[in-house]
């Protein structure tokens, strides 16, 4: 209801019949009626003043308008619509907060959202049931539980699709101006705030630096062990030999080397990780990626003596996604194909269309290596952070054992997967399937003149 309709009922009532109006006040004047016969016949007050009074009192009860009781109509009906909707200071008040809220009335029913749940939730409007929008359990009965007794909640709970994601809500109450405060215990809140905080990225960071406590400290325990026992040894009984502290440095250096390495990797990972819930939105040239990550390991395939043969398609393939986390899923990849496959003397990478269903398309890239091959009680297990299948043949390639937990990391924020394939003695095959670019996402084409 506007304030115009509020106007126009306060009209109606003052525009109402005389009659109408004496009918309202007939107690007041029945009152000044036997006030006047009293005064007549006790008190001996002449009788025409006592009717002049009287007249007077019924023409102000029959023509003057009775102001204080629209008012008061007017009001409680203003108080009724504040009960019902928001008004302007509290949207702009929630509108000025950076983090998603929605207005609730006490019976579950969305009033009003700002910008950043409109951002965050799909498909929220006001008059729909909160439970349409969000669905967690634990905020629903925490929602009912401050309904019911009016003391605000704050809960947190984790959602599993479609990444692993943490949350936290507050709920409080919100009672408007003119409730009765010692009646709130027993009746609805007029409003219930829900203020939603997205705790991910604290939790990933939590998680990052213990992950890489433990991982670093098992890792490296071993290249500092051979770095301390070989200075030591250049300290004491290799002091003045120089071919002894020529062969020590070296090997202290590739130590260090290996540490170094491995550190990227595990600040590689950790950013990742931290990333993994927000999907990419640039589009990218997959093709071109494949080409620019051969060029690179060419070198080193040269040293090898492995040859790299590329398959790919004529024409761009354009895909969403991040180029220099899909670039690392290429090197990783490849690189492993020209390490542990060396013996094969090639390595194939591909690119191909599969249409997996009507709706929705994939682009697989395989990379192949005709080597020894992975038994398969490893195959499971690859992608697991520090799992080498041979222990020393990883350290003596100057492996981490990250490179795989990295791939599907990355992979996992594309919404793509990883297959392996391998027999012993047949080489093994890595497929990846990543999700073809939607007709929707697709840039739009310049519309081309037409000449007569």
């Amino acid at each position: 209801m506007s304030s115009s309709s509020l106007d126009e009922s306060s009209e109606v009532q003052s525009a109402a019949s005389p009659l109408t109006r004496m009918g309202e006040a007939r107690w007041v004047l029945l009152t000044a009626l036997a006030a006047a016969i009293a005064a007549v016949v006790a008190f001996q007050v002449p009788f025409l003043p006592a009717a002049g009074a009287m007249l007077g009192v019924t023409a102000v009860a029959a023509f003057v308008p009775r102001r204080s009781a629209s008012r008061r109509v007017r009001l409680s009906t203003q108080r009724e619509m504040r009960r019902m909707w928001p008004g302007t200071g509290m949207k702009m008040t929630v509108d000025a907060l950076p983090t998603p809220c929605f207005v609730a009335d006490g019976r579950g029913i969305t009033r009003y959202v700002n910008a950043q749940a409109l951002a965050a939730y799909d498909g929220v409007k006001p008059g729909d049931p909160l439970s349409f929008s969000l669905r967690a359990p634990s905020l629903l009965e925490a929602f009912d539980r401050v309904c019911s007794t009016g003391d605000a909640e704050r809960i947190s709970w984790i959602e599993k699709v479609p990444t692993e994601t943490w949350h936290e809500a507050h709920i409080a109450p919100i009672y408007m101006p003119g409730s009765n405060a010692q009646n709130r215990s027993h009746n609805l809140p007029d409003f219930i705030l829900v203020v939603i905080q997205d705790l991910t990225e604290n939790r990933r960071l939590e998680r990052m630096r213990t992950d890489f406590v433990a991982n670093a400290s098992h890792e490296l325990r071993t290249p500092l062990a051979s770095l301390t026992g070989f200075i030591e040894t250049l300290q004491g009984p290799a002091r003045n030999d120089p071919e002894a502290q020529d062969r020590f440095l070296s090997i202290m250096l590739d130590q260090a080397e290996r540490m170094r390495r491995l550190i990227d990797d595990i600040l590689s990972l950790s950013r990742i990780e931290l990333k993994a819930h927000v999907r990419p939105a640039s589009v990218v040239d997959l093709s071109e990626i494949i080409r620019h990550t051969s060029d690179a390991l060419s070198p080193l395939a040269k040293d090898l003596g492995v040859e790299i043969r590329i398959d790919l398609p004529e024409t761009a393939v354009r895909l969403k996604g991040d180029r220099d986390e899909l670039i690392q899923v290429v090197e990783n990849l490849v690189e492993n194909a020209l390490k542990y496959g060396s013996i094969g003397n090639y390595v194939d990478v591909g690119l191909s269309a599969h249409p997996e269903d009507q709706d929705l398309a994939y682009w697989i890239l395989s990379v192949r290596d005709y080597g020894e091959g992975i038994p398969s009680e490893h195959l499971p297990r690859l992608t697991e952070r520090f799992y080498r299948v041979d222990v020393d043949s990883s350290r003596a390639l100057k492996g981490t054992g990250l490179g795989l937990a990295i791939v599907k990391h990355i992979l996992t924020r594309h919404r793509a997967r990883l297959e392996i394939e391998s027999e012993p003695g047949e080489g093994a095959t890595f497929k990846v399937w990543l999700p073809a670019l939607e007709k929707s996402d697709e840039p739009e084409q310049p519309a081309t003149a037409q000449q007569d």
